[in-house]
């Protein structure tokens, strides 16, 4: 598989940018999103339809550019688009739209409802007997202050979601917090878990592809504090 390399992403990035600037929240993501499209998901621009593609949910949706810079990298959508980004025209708005840009799986805007809708979709994929697709969904540290979140881990755990991994990017701006870090979070609800370096390629290639198969399974990519 042909991998993206940090100089045409940040090409493409600064075509989305058209001048604005981007916080943190988008950077933050950027090497995660990077491993997932080249080297973990198992879906191109061909076979964003197919039933047993692996499905990546974006519930992180304000650092929707990031997003868009890879999937334009990886052919799901014309670089073009990515010059009228959030323009009245455009397709690309400020948050992802599944109806609009071909390879994105949900509609994410308010916080807090990647992980349950994961959950839903990993539990359908089951229920059509259908083990091989995996669910990803990436949010970030402070969505777990919602309370959908706790009953969201704790029901994947309960029932065994094999087929799901959240990824969390943590750059320790939860309001609460959680003894032991994030990661205990889910591991006490029967999850297993890895913490990486959050810009880390190789350590967060392994971890994305360290789950058991019979539990669901959490990423912590840890980034600078307030990135």
């Amino acid at each position: 598989m042909t991998t993206t390399t940090a100089t045409e992403l940040a090409a493409l990035l600064d075509r989305v940018r058209a001048g604005r600037d981007f916080g943190a929240n988008v950077y933050s993501t950027l090497d995660v999103l990077q491993v997932l499209y080249d080297r973990v998901l198992r879906v191109t621009p061909a076979t964003v339809d197919d039933p047993d593609r692996d499905r990546f949910l974006l519930s992180k949706g304000h650092a929707v550019a990031g997003y868009y810079a890879v999937l334009a990298a990886r052919g799901f959508v014309p670089v073009d688009w990515l010059d009228d980004q959030g323009g009245p025209a455009s397709r690309l708005g400020d948050h992802p739209d599944r109806l609009l840009v071909p390879g994105v799986e949900i509609g994410s805007g308010s916080l807090g409802h990647g992980l349950g809708l994961g959950v839903g979709i990993a539990l359908g994929l089951r229920a059509q007997g259908r083990p091989a697709p995996r669910v990803y969904v990436l949010l970030g540290d402070a969505e777990l202050d919602e309370g959908a979140n706790h009953e969201a881990i704790a029901y994947a755990g309960a029932t065994g979601l094999g087929n799901l991994t959240a990824i969390v990017v943590d750059n320790r701006s939860a309001t609460y917090g959680w003894p032991g870090g994030a990661a205990s979070r889910f591991t006490v609800n029967g999850w297993t878990a890895a913490t990486v370096d959050g810009h880390d390629h190789d350590a967060l290639h392994t971890a994305l592809t360290g789950h058991d198969h019979h539990r669901p399974h959490v990423v912590v990519a840890a980034v600078a504090d307030g990135e």
